[in-house]
């Protein structure tokens, strides 16, 4: 693991009604030897956040815990007790509806991706307590935005002191707790074996754009933007909507670089070759014909292309020819992260020979009909 070059690092259990995960898993991680965390964070819904007030912090178990095995100082305490948002971004009581599904997939998103927007802190989820929708959706949401140093795990305990309410760790001298149903056995807490299974996951987070490593959608929207980045590039290109349809995600640009960006795309369905940008001082008065020919084909009043062909008179020279590439790489790297590399305006060769293409096949490559 590389937790150990990382000060801040953060445990966070995802918990129904068994808070005991939360000490469960720091004992593990002790007796493993792994790096402990500076602090821990726990989401429910409002009953097992109670729970957890009650048993963990007011009944003294995390305490408890870090005396018996004399741990460092760990940051835990009511604040760190996080209840989940239910679709009114109210405290949820239960996970009872469709609504209520996807509200708590978003909340418990959201979270993961604020603890893992700092590149100096680490992340160990723990999803071996609440219902089995909130750990899918915690895994799957460190899967969307973990990074390497980001660690997945589930806690097992040996029977019968799985689930039992009143084991919390396997305690350093004898402790008796009475077996749950008829049989009332007398159990040592002593005995207890408890086992961190670390879980593989996969990393999708270099594909996703700034928008949603920012926070600006849902899980759901995340999810489809990663499923896009596992498909085939795709390019529709909307002259009258102004705008580049990347796979399902629709990007509105400017005039002036989407029909900059049409040109390109139309050079690659007729075979034509990459184009090398002006020289200075060296206008190219065929390359200005072609991109007015595209700037037309988007439909702008009249004064917008009379100004356009002003400025290229003389032919497309060489600020205007890399004012429009960058701008549009820039825009798509904006809008679809590490998604963007099969959609940007690609260099060929060194320079002084470098020249510019879409890296796109004509197959991949359609203009919707106006």
């Amino acid at each position: 693991m590389n937790e150990t070059i990382y000060h801040r690092r953060i445990l966070l259990a995802v918990t129904g009604l068994s808070p005991q995960v939360v000490t469960e898993t720091l004992y593990a991680l002790y007796q493993q030897g792994s790096p402990l965390p500076t602090e821990v964070h726990l989401l429910s819904t409002t009953e097992g956040a109670q729970r957890a007030r009650l048993t963990l912090l007011t009944d003294h178990w995390f305490q408890r815990l870090c005396e018996d095995f004399q741990l460092p100082d760990i940051r835990f305490d009511a604040d760190h007790i996080h209840v989940l948002d239910d679709t009114q971004k109210q405290p949820m009581d239960d996970i009872r509806s469709l609504a209520d599904n996807q509200a708590a997939a978003d909340s418990i998103s959201e979270w993961i991706r604020r603890f893992t927007s700092d590149d100096q802190t680490s992340l160990h989820v723990s999803i071996a307590g609440g219902r089995k929708t909130m750990g899918f959706y915690a895994g799957y949401a460190l899967s969307l935005f973990g990074r390497h140093q980001d660690r997945l795990s589930h806690v097992l305990v040996s029977s019968p002191y799985e689930s039992h309410p009143q084991f919390y760790y396997p305690t350093p001298t004898s402790q008796i707790i009475y077996a749950l149903g008829h049989s009332s056995k007398p159990l040592d807490t002593k005995e207890a074996r408890v086992t961190l299974a670390d879980i593989p996951f996969v990393r999708l987070r270099h594909g996703l754009p700034e928008m949603i490593l920012a926070g600006k959608s849902s899980f759901s929207q995340a999810v489809n933007t990663a499923q896009e980045n596992l498909g085939p590039a795709r390019l529709q290109i909307d002259l009258n909507q102004q705008s580049l349809v990347l796979g399902s995600k629709a990007v509105h640009f400017p005039p002036a670089e989407l029909a900059f960006y049409s040109w390109l795309a139309r050079r690659r369905l007729k075979a034509q070759g990459a184009l090398k940008c002006p020289s200075d001082g060296a206008p190219e008065s065929i390359y200005a014909e072609q991109y007015l020919f595209e700037y037309q084909q988007i439909g702008q009043p009249v004064g917008a292309m009379e100004r356009t062909a002003d400025v290229l008179t003389h032919g497309m020279d060489k600020n205007f020819f890399e004012q429009r590439k960058s701008r549009i790489n820039q825009r798509l790297k904006a809008e679809l992260g590490g998604h963007a590399e099969a959609y940007l305006i690609q260099a060929i060769g060194k320079r002084p020979g470098t020249r510019y293409e879409l890296g796109l096949t004509a197959e991949q490559i359609e203009y919707f009909k106006n």
